[in-house]
């Protein structure tokens, strides 16, 4: 083999995100945080910028019946909190009001 043939010398991180998460339509995360005893928080992070985070926040208020807010992250930007374990409510919201499609919807925890 000549040098020219071996031109393998990139390297790939599989556990790196993808390009295509950081624009539009990338992947929206939903995990959940422990906190004292039954206590939890479930954050939402990646929702795209052409929606308004805080009228999101107010319709899962409503709909989930419990308290939340917007935070602003550095690395992840506006992240909605809410307050129990609402991912899998969370996600059917999401996809019924057509916000994210199911494949771009990752749910992190247990």
């Amino acid at each position: 083999y000549s040098m020219g043939e071996i031109q393998n010398l990139k390297t790939f991180d599989p556990f790196r995100e993808s390009d295509d998460s950081k624009k539009e339509g990338g992947v929206i995360h939903i995990r959940i945080q422990q906190r004292t005893g039954r206590k939890s928080l479930t954050t939402i992070q990646g929702i795209e910028e052409k929606y308004d985070k805080r009228k999101i926040l107010k319709a899962c208020k409503k709909e989930f019946c419990c308290n939340g807010t917007v935070i602003e992250h550095d690395a992840y930007g506006e992240v909605v909190q809410l307050q129990g374990d609402v991912r899998e409510v969370v996600v059917n919201f999401l996809t019924k009001n057509c916000l994210a499609s199911i494949d771009s919807i990752k749910v992190h925890g247990f």
